[in-house]
């Protein structure tokens, strides 16, 4: 059988990305325009910015992906995208680039769900990882505990009530002053912090045992913040963000767990742009270690948003037969394992 090359397009909220992918595990190029920075001066992603700056980006992004592995257009075998889950402007402008390069050169079109890129990425560093397995997934607006069924099937067991864990991330960040994107500057902080300062909540969902609730521990740190500045005290940042830390990564953990154990999985693997804290490897890389369960996680290149994961999804979902027509359309709410 001939190479597969997919070329594949991500923006479904603030990196305006492409890629070209080789039989599903090889990335060929990975180019990402990051908009954090611009982003940053109003402490959280703004949907009109966005969106802009991807039309500006798009192309450049798109033909720098097939410079750097030195393609052409007529190399390509199909054409991958976000079709959602994510910002509706946004994914429209690489669903419109990935359309418009189709019809014009005939190339097959196939749209991608989003967390399912994320899942995917682990097949990039991971050759041996194929299903069935478990994926904790975890980003900005996405926390799902997914059963890996085969390329392209999933089950979801689990997910947030409210927040995602990345957004509460975020929201307490933006609440002891340490601003955007939380995530990181979070994880940095909380290596010096002691976390065991102070327990907040670990939030427990009733009737199911693998959904998560994040906004009651948001706002219990918010509460913690607002009574010890009524009473004069001096809030220590590193142990608010360590322990706040903890009362996330805790959550995950012990659900995650539960979910491989109960289902008779030896394999379980995380995403997303949470995937990349190193407080939540650590803690998950225990966690297997101590219930014999083989664990695997990507680069954290491959965690944030980017074409590559988008590509293997793709190239997949492509062997499989899936085509998109003209009428490929953004999903802003797209369920995993929807079409």
């Amino acid at each position: 059988m001939s190479d597969v090359l997919i070329l594949a397009i991500e923006s479904s909220c603030d990196e305006t990305a492409a890629a070209v992918v080789k039989n599903g595990r090889d990335v060929l190029s990975n180019v990402i325009y990051s908009q954090i920075d611009l982003h940053t001066l109003y402490g959280g992603v703004v949907p009109e910015i966005a969106s802009r700056k991807h039309i500006e980006k798009i192309n450049q992004v798109i033909e720098k992906a097939l410079s750097d592995a030195d393609v052409t257009l007529n190399d390509i075998d199909a054409i991958a995208v976000t079709y959602g889950p994510g910002l509706v402007g946004a994914l429209l402008v690489g669903v419109s680039a990935a359309k418009a390069i189709s019809f014009a050169t005939g190339i097959p079109l196939v749209g991608v769900h989003h967390i399912e890129g994320h899942i995917s990425a682990n097949y990039i560093e991971h050759k041996e990882l194929e299903p069935e397995f478990m994926s904790l997934v975890v980003s900005g607006g996405h926390t799902h505990l997914v059963k890996v069924c085969d390329y392209g099937k999933y089950e979801i067991l689990g997910k947030t009530r409210d927040d995602a864990a990345g957004e509460a991330f975020d929201k307490v960040a933006r609440a002891i002053g340490l601003g955007y994107p939380g995530g990181p500057k979070i994880d940095k902080v909380a290596k010096s912090g002691n976390s065991e300062a102070i327990v907040f909540p670990k939030a427990k969902v009733d009737g199911s045992i693998y959904d998560f609730s994040f906004s009651g521990l948001k706002s219990a740190v918010l509460n913690y913040l607002n009574q010890a500045e009524m009473r004069g005290e001096k809030i220590v940042t590193e142990d608010v963000a360590a322990s706040f830390q903890k009362a996330v990564v805790d959550v995950l953990v012990e659900h995650s767990m539960a979910a491989v154990k109960e289902n008779g999985f030896n394999k379980f693997a995380i995403a997303g742009g949470v995937a990349s804290n190193s407080a939540l490897r650590e803690a998950m890389k225990e966690a297997c270690k101590n219930n014999n369960i083989d664990f695997y996680y990507p680069s954290p290149i491959y965690c944030t948003d980017n074409a590559a994961m988008i590509g293997v999804a793709g190239y997949y979902e492509y062997i499989n037969g899936v085509r998109s027509d003209f009428h490929l359309n953004a999903v802003p709410n797209l369920r995993l394992g929807e079409r």
